[in-house]
């Protein structure tokens, strides 16, 4: 038997976020989300932070900015690469490590906060990844997540893009479930109080027509890029998504501007 068809799940799921350009979309597009949870969190000097699925390190560098001692790991060495970068051209030190989010490679409560934005939601085994973040957080702690929710723009791309994606279980539980107050709320349960809950969104003036978002995606992120390379051989297969995407993208545009709906969720660790 062949190595790729030996390949384990953390493998193939690393291999589709090296897909297309993620450094260069999170730094064109993504860049405002990244405040957001060293605010919430109220990160500051001297914290121990945890940045879970980190990518390009979005949240991690706003929370060494803010003071906190700041460890960031993914699954991906090429995002943590592109983030020391980041990290290096403002002087900041940061912990990097190549880590699973579904096995985080620390202590029980070793940390006063434990972020992920846009990061945590990706991981496969979602129970397993919530249970792992409440655990690394110390008592009384902060556990901050953002997600894309399932009924914004964002989710519904990834619903669209699912069926075409070979690893994907369609028993599997949708990455924006994430985005449900309730369903998260309940990933969490009784490791947590004091549970929030918000939404907010993006915006985005980067595309100046339905089909010119659909095509950065198609060049830029892993998950559509894989979709596309599964159905290579289908035209119409192709076009048909083709117009999904960019009806969906249509639907979203309105003077040039489109609006991503996210959810923050903050608890504190019991």
């Amino acid at each position: 038997m062949t190595s790729s068809v030996c390949e384990s799940p953390v493998t193939t799921h690393r291999a589709m976020w090296q897909l297309g350009d993620y450094p260069a979309y999170a730094d064109e597009v993504l860049a405002p989300l990244g405040q957001i949870l060293p605010t919430v969190s109220g990160i500051g000097p001297g914290d121990q932070v945890l940045d879970v699925a980190a990518g390009t390190g979005n949240a991690s560098i706003p929370a060494a900015v803010a003071g906190a001692h700041v460890t960031a790991i993914d699954l991906t060495p090429e995002l943590l690469q592109h983030a020391q970068l980041r990290a290096a051209e403002q002087g900041l030190r940061l912990s990097w490590r190549e880590a699973n989010a579904e096995a985080l490679p620390f202590r029980a409560g070793e940390f006063d906060a434990v972020l992920s934005s846009i990061g945590a939601m990706f991981a496969p085994r979602q129970q397993r990844t919530a249970d792992e973040m409440a655990r690394v957080c110390r008592r009384g702690g902060k556990i901050s997540v953002l997600s894309w929710t399932p009924d914004g723009f964002y989710g519904r791309l990834l619903s669209a893009v699912r069926p075409f994606r070979p690893t994907m279980h369609p028993r599997a539980p949708h990455e924006a479930w994430w985005g449900c107050p309730r369903y998260i709320s309940v990933l969490f349960g009784d490791h947590v109080s004091d549970i929030r809950t918000r939404t907010g969104a993006l915006r985005v003036d980067r595309f100046d027509s339905p089909e010119a978002c659909r095509d950065y995606f198609k060049t830029h992120y892993g998950p559509v890029v894989n979709a596309y390379r599964q159905i290579a051989g289908d035209p119409a297969c192709v076009a048909a998504l083709d117009a999904e995407l960019a009806e969906l993208c249509a639907e979203y545009l309105s003077g040039g501007v489109m609006r991503w709906e996210y959810l923050i969720f903050t608890a504190r660790k019991r």
